[in-house]
């Protein structure tokens, strides 16, 4: 499902427009995106939460050549599944 296929999803199920869809998809992505820049944590109960790591900087290997390089420290954003989602999937 791609995010067009959802907005048709959730504009049906909810008997809204496709575009009034799409601005509550758009709201809800930008609000996790704001929480997680600050560095909150999302937590929808039974679904999923949301939250940012620091990855250390670290050596890699470079596969064509076998060269090390470095890989630069980095934010990594993690999604650890709710366990009714988890239920509903198996």
């Amino acid at each position: 499902m791609n995010k067009t296929n959802l907005i048709d999803a959730m504009a049906e199920d909810a008997g809204v427009t496709k575009a009034e869809a799409k601005k509550a998809l758009e709201s809800f992505l930008g609000n996790v995106e704001g929480a997680l820049k600050k560095g909150d944590r999302v937590s929808l109960v039974g679904f999923g939460s949301w939250s940012v790591s620091k990855r250390a900087a670290r050596e890699g290997r470079n596969p064509q050549t076998g060269k090390t390089i470095k890989i630069a420290a980095k934010n990594v954003v993690k999604f650890k599944a709710g366990s009714d989602l988890q239920k509903a999937v198996n």
